[in-house]
């Protein structure tokens, strides 16, 4: 499979982990209808990422097996690969994670977020380790965003371990007083755009990151190219599927396999 298509569902902030469900099932039936490959959430989209100072109500075990098993039945349904930024309890603590479910409905197995911001230690445990996940011919990883945005390893490492495509699920939140940006990577604006072109170009793969759609947000939505080039990006606060059919041919991974950086994350 040269061509591999993709969307990003860049989605209203839900208010209610109800909503969160009936948005990204949503999501994935226009997913299939338009011959989608694989459609990747923002961080913690179900039941909805539990930003600093927010009044969310307690992790919910029983509600997570719900949706998985929801998302599950619609990703059969519609023969859609889906990685699923949510969330889960191990060990009694609360991590950050994504759920990959592969076309026909089985789950390929999570990917907990390793590193995790500062502003976040009172809310999640950071995970440990990394893995890709296979659909057919294709190899894909996911770096989670604080992780991807500064740490370069949790993206070389997928790529090392043949994923051509890395997706990136956050959630860029305004800042009173922020640069609005209109285009993508401008220079007024904050690293992290930059950032995502650079993990592209330094490890040749393809890198999708996807955010919600969020008035005044700093980041949007965007599939940068492996060199390091932009092939599409979201209108900023504009909601919907960012739908991009990536050419795998380009993606050979030279200069990740060319590292000699130590296999860690």
């Amino acid at each position: 499979m040269s061509t591999y298509r993709i969307a990003l569902a860049t989605l209203p902030w839900p208010t209610s982990a109800a909503q969160s469900l009936a948005l990204a099932t949503a999501a994935i039936a226009d997913a299939g209808a338009q011959a989608v490959d694989a459609i990747c959430f923002p961080e913690c989209f179900v039941p909805g990422y539990r930003a600093v100072g927010s009044q969310a109500p307690p992790p919910d075990p029983a509600f997570l097996e719900r949706a998985w098993q929801e998302v599950a039945a619609v990703a059969a349904a519609h023969r859609v690969v889906v990685v699923l930024g949510t969330e889960r309890v191990v060990d009694g603590k609360l991590r950050a994670t994504v759920l990959v479910i592969n076309r026909d409905g089985s789950i390929a197995g999570f990917q907990d977020k390793t590193q995790v911001d500062p502003s976040e230690d009172p809310t999640y445990t950071p995970g440990a380790g990394r893995r890709v996940f296979v659909d057919g011919d294709v190899t894909f990883g996911v770096a989670i965003c604080h992780e991807g945005y500064r740490y370069p390893e949790t993206v070389r490492w997928p790529a090392r371990h043949g994923a051509q495509i890395v997706f990136h699920p956050h959630v860029g939140e305004a800042e009173p007083g922020g640069f609005r940006p209109t285009t993508y990577g401008d220079p007024r604006n904050s690293f992290h755009e930059k950032a995502i072109l650079c993990r592209a170009a330094e490890n040749t793969c393809f890198v999708a990151t996807v955010n919600c759609a969020i008035d005044g947000s700093p980041t949007a939505s965007a599939v940068a190219r492996p060199d390091g080039s932009l092939q599409c990006y979201q209108p900023y606060n504009t909601d919907g599927l960012l739908i991009a059919d990536l050419d795998l041919s380009t993606a050979t991974r030279l200069l990740a396999t060319r590292t000699r950086a130590a296999d860690y994350v």
